[in-house]
C-alpha cells in the first residue's frame, strides 16, 4: 500500500507544480475514496502534505521572482484570520473529529464549485480585462478589499475541507488581476499564498488528532520530486487540456461525495 501512497503523492505533486492546482482538490478525495481514510484525518493530513509540497514549489518560484508579494499580503490578511476562526469553530463544535459525514458533504460541494470555477477561468479573465479597461480607477480601488475577501473565503474553505487554495485561488486572482499576473506569477503567487495558510490550518488539525504522520511521509516521498518536476515545466503546461481534465474528475468525485 505504501507504493500506492507514493504514486498518489507523485501525481498530485506534478499537478501542483504545473498548475498550482490539485493539492487538496485531488489528494483529499483520493485518501477518502481510494484508501478509506476518515474525512477528518484526510483533511488534516492533506493540509500538511500541501504545505510541505508547496514549500518546495514555492522556493523555485521565489528563485524565479514569479511571486507578487503585494497581492500575497492582501490574501493573507483575509485567509489567516479566517483559518484561525474556522479552527476555533471546529474545536468548539467538535466537528473537527466527529462530523465526518458533514465534512464529506462540504468537500463534495467545494469540489463541484472548484470544477465550475476552473471551467470559467478564461471567461472570468476576459471579464476582468473588460472591467479593467472600461473602468480602471474603480476596478483598481476595488482590488484590495476584494482580494482580502477572497483570502477570507479561501481560509475558511481550506481549513474545513483542505480544498480551494489552488483551483479557486487562481480563478479569483485571474479575475482580480487580469493584467498584472502573468501565468507564471499567477501560479507562483497562488502556491506561496497556500504555504502559511496550510501550515496554520494543518497545525490546528494536528492538535485535534487529525494528522496521520506515517501516511504523510509516504505521500511526500512522491510529491517532493513531483512538484520539482512540475514547477520546472510550469510555463509549458498544456493548460487547455490539463484544467478541463481536472475539472471533469472533480465533478465526478464531487457528485459522488454529495450523493453518498
Amino acid at each position: 500500500m505504501e507504493w500506492a501512497h507514493i504514486i498518489a503523492g507523485l501525481g498530485v505533486g506534478l499537478l501542483v507544480g504545473l498548475t498550482g492546482v490539485g493539492g487538496g482538490s485531488l489528494m483529499t478525495p483520493i485518501l477518502v475514496l481510494a484508501f478509506g481514510f476518515a474525512p477528518a484525518a484526510a483533511v488534516g493530513t492533506d493540509l500538511w502534505f500541501a504545505a510541505i509540497t508547496k514549500m518546495v514549489g514555492g522556493s523555485l518560484h521565489h528563485s524565479r521572482r514569479s511571486i507578487d508579494w503585494q497581492v500575497l499580503r492582501r490574501l493573507w490578511l483575509g485567509s489567516l484570520p479566517a483559518a484561525l476562526a474556522t479552527l476555533a469553530w471546529l474545536q468548539a463544535s467538535g466537528m473537527g473529529q466527529t462530523k465526518n459525514g458533514l465534512i464529506l458533504k462540504a468537500l463534495g460541494v467545494v469540489l463541484l464549485l472548484t470544477a465550475v470555477a476552473m471551467l470559467l477561468k478564461k471567461r472570468l479573465h476576459t471579464l476582468g480585462l473588460q472591467l479593467r479597461g472600461t473602468a480602471p480607477d474603480r476596478f483598481k480601488s476595488a482590488q484590495p478589499p476584494l482580494t482580502v475577501l477572497a483570502g477570507a473565503l479561501l481560509g475558511f474553505l481550506v481549513t474545513l475541507t483542505s480544498v480551494g487554495a489552488g483551483a479557486l485561488g487562481t480563478v479569483m486572482l485571474v479575475y482580480l488581476y487580469p493584467r498584472r499576473l502573468t501565468p507564471a506569477r499567477l501560479v507562483g503567487t497562488d502556491i506561496v499564498h497556500a504555504i502559511p495558510l496550510t501550515v496554520l490550518a494543518g497545525s490546528g488539525h494536528a492538535l485535534m488528532g487529525n494528522v496521520d504522520l506515517a501516511l504523510l511521509g509516504w505521500l511526500l516521498l512522491g510529491s517532493v520530486p513531483g512538484v520539482l518536476i512540475g514547477s520546472h515545466y510550469s510555463t509549458r503546461a498544456p493548460e487547455g487540456f490539463v484544467r478541463p481534465a481536472i475539472a471533469l474528475v472533480l465533478t465526478l468525485v464531487g457528485l459522488k461525495l454529495v450523493t453518498s
